[in-house]
C-alpha cells in the first residue's frame, strides 16, 4: 500500500493542473472580476492581452498530464515546479499573503512537496 501513495498523489496533483489548465484555455467557467486598479487587476492586465496567462495554461496542462504518469513523473515535476513558486509569489507579494492559506493552494503545495520528497533520489544530480 505504501509504494501506492505516490502514485496517488501524482494523479491528484496532475488533476488539479490539467483541471484549471483546461478550465481557463476552454474557457469554461468566467474569469472573476479583480478591483480596478488593484495589483492583481494591473498584474492580470498585463498577463491576459499578451498571450501569457495561455503559454502558463498550456504548461500547467502538460505538467498535470506529465506528473500523473508514473514514468513521466519527475519531469512533470520540473515543469509545474515554477508555476507553484510562481503562484505562491503572486499570494505573496501581489494579494499581500491573501489567499495563501486557500485548501486547493495547500493541497498541491503539499503533493508537490510530498512528491519531491519521495523522488528525490532522482533530482540529486541537479544539486550537484
Amino acid at each position: 500500500m505504501k509504494k501506492h501513495i505516490p502514485t496517488v498523489a501524482s494523479v491528484i496533483l496532475g488533476l488539479l493542473f490539467i483541471m484549471s489548465g483546461t478550465v481557463v484555455l476552454l474557457k469554461l467557467a468566467p474569469m472573476p472580476k479583480l478591483p480596478e486598479g488593484s495589483p492583481a487587476a494591473l498584474f492580470m492586465g498585463a498577463f491576459g492581452p499578451t498571450g501569457y496567462m495561455t503559454f502558463v495554461k498550456v504548461c500547467e496542462v502538460l505538467g498535470g498530464v506529465l506528473v500523473a504518469i508514473p514514468r513521466t513523473r519527475n519531469l512533470g515535476l520540473l515543469v509545474l515546479g515554477p508555476i507553484i513558486v510562481n503562484i505562491l509569489a503572486f499570494h505573496v507579494f501581489i494579494t499581500g499573503g491573501a489567499g495563501l492559506l486557500e485548501p486547493v493552494l495547500l493541497i498541491i503545495v503539499a503533493l508537490a512537496a510530498y512528491l519531491l520528497w519521495t523522488e528525490r533520489e532522482a533530482f540529486g544530480g541537479l544539486l550537484r
